[in-house]
């Protein structure tokens, strides 16, 4: 210990570490909503951008991820999110191999409106694909639905899930009510406190509901000055979907919502 009396030392800038939570899903689900909210969090360190690590850039290495990682102290946890990871097959063993203790965070929401948000994202960047209706099902009238197209496959969460449970227990995997968070964004963000094990700070103290982007916000910390809303991507107005598409949709998925609730013990009343 130093000398009593003695400046305290310059303060250490810490160390790049392997994170000890990701969220790994899901798209669309509100998985930037969740980072941002978590990262206003003293204990919480995050990467801002999507590293892709275990999907897209394995090759690289774990030191080559490891040096994208933000500064910790030893008090604190690194975060990052990258939504494709639920999707992806060889993720859960890739991340099992870094660290069998990693915690996961999932976002999960109604898979029908998550379909329809992943169609407007896109769209949005493509003007010419086909319609939604098109591209959801292989024959209409027999109400037979592409599992092929990514944005039907991903709701899928059952399936998903399976190849997470073959290497992590249930109690190590946090999901996250997409439809929850923003109607009770410090309830859910109570939630995700509690699973990573740090102090509920993030309360309903630090947020307001945003009317013009239905979306509840971050106040404004006394340091940043400005109240930290998700970007303009965020919160498009979706494209009108036939009722009679939506309901034969809802029919698709229903028993695998039924068989993920069942699962992972929790009702997300999307039924």
């Amino acid at each position: 210990a130093p000398p009593p009396g003695s400046p305290p030392g310059p303060a250490r800038p810490g160390a790049k570490r392997l994170p000890r939570a990701i969220v790994v899903g899901v798209k669309k689900g509100g998985t930037r909503a969740v980072l941002e909210f978590i990262r206003a969090h003293p204990e919480v360190r995050a990467l801002g951008t999507e590293p892709h690590f275990f999907d897209r850039n394995y090759d690289r290495g774990l030191e080559w991820y490891r040096s994208l990682m933000p500064r910790t102290l030893d008090s604190q946890i690194t975060v990052e999110k990258t939504p494709s990871y639920f999707v992806t097959k060889e993720a859960p063993r890739r991340i099992f191999n870094m660290s069998r203790d990693t915690k996961l965070i999932v976002v999960v929401r109604n898979p029908v409106t998550r379909a329809i948000s992943d169609y407007t994202q896109t769209l949005s960047k493509k003007p010419d694909i086909p319609t939604f209706e098109g591209l959801s099902f292989r024959n209409r009238s027999l109400g037979l639905v592409d599992t092929s197209w990514n944005a039907i496959r991903i709701g899928m969460y059952a399936v998903h899930l399976e190849s997470w449970l073959q290497y992590f227990p249930l109690s190590q995997i946090h999901f996250v009510s997409g439809e929850k968070l923003i109607t009770d964004p410090a309830g859910e963000m109570g939630k995700v406190q509690d699973f990573l094990g740090i102090k509920r700070v993030i309360t309903d103290k630090h947020f307001y509901f945003n009317k013009t982007k239905g979306f509840p916000c971050l106040k404004r910390s006394e340091s940043s000055g400005l109240p930290r809303c998700l970007g303009k991507s965020k919160g498009r107005t979706h494209v009108q979907i036939d009722p009679e598409v939506i309901e034969q949709l809802r029919d698709f998925y229903r028993p695998y919502n039924i068989k993920f609730y069942e699962t992972v013990g929790q009702d997300f009343r999307w039924e």
